[in-house]
């Protein structure tokens, strides 16, 4: 069975993101894929300061990498396929979501590093990002901070190509934000089932 770890970053039920995961969740082939979501503002997930980070730094230090402090970052090396949802804020995703791959990020579970520098040690062959703007900001480009930053990342990590599936102009007075949504939700379930297909 494939492994899909599902980070939903979305912050209300019903929201036009969770409606996108929502979309590709329902295209997952449940025959061939076994999803596990985490629902990352429903988890005491802390930013890396004073104490929270002293004592990660005395584990590391004792090898202890097998502490349930890791569990995350275990589950995010071993996950064939990663599906984050996050809306678009700021030119970028809410702060929860880096405070996630902050937690995730650990020397000798998602990555190592050597005297040649930094090797990602995730197996995740594809990293789908779902997400919804107001605007008209395209993926792959400077407004959008999100996606250069998942793309840069993951020389680091070692998960493959970030695949991102948006919709946009949502809050655009005058366009059409329903049909785009749409359209989006299409391409997400499509994808999930190419991703999670017989092999």
């Amino acid at each position: 069975m494939k492994q899909v770890l599902v980070l939903d970053c979305t912050m209300r039920d019903g929201s036009r993101t969770r409606q996108l995961l929502d979309a590709f969740l329902h295209g997952v082939n449940s025959e061939t894929a076994e999803v596990t979501v985490l629902p990352l503002a429903s988890m005491d997930l802390k930013p890396l300061v004073n104490e929270w980070f002293d004592s990660r730094q005395v584990l590391l230090e004792e090898d202890d990498r097998t502490n349930p402090r890791f569990d995350l970052a275990h589950q995010f090396a071993d996950a064939d396929l990663i599906v984050a949802a996050a809306p678009y804020w700021d030119y970028s995703f809410p702060a929860l979501f880096k405070i996630y791959i902050e937690n995730i990020s650990v020397d000798g579970i998602t990555f190592g590093s050597g005297e040649d520098g930094l090797s990602g040690l995730c197996k995740a062959e594809k990293f789908v990002y779902l997400t919804t703007r107001g605007g008209f900001a395209k993926s792959k480009s400077y407004d959008d901070q999100a996606y250069s930053y998942l793309d840069s990342i993951r020389s680091m990590l070692g998960y493959g190509e970030v695949i991102p599936v948006a919709a946009i102009g949502m809050d655009v007075q005058g366009f059409d934000a329903e049909s785009e949504l749409n359209r989006a939700c299409q391409e997400a379930e499509a994808l999930a089932r190419e991703l999670t297909k017989t092999s």
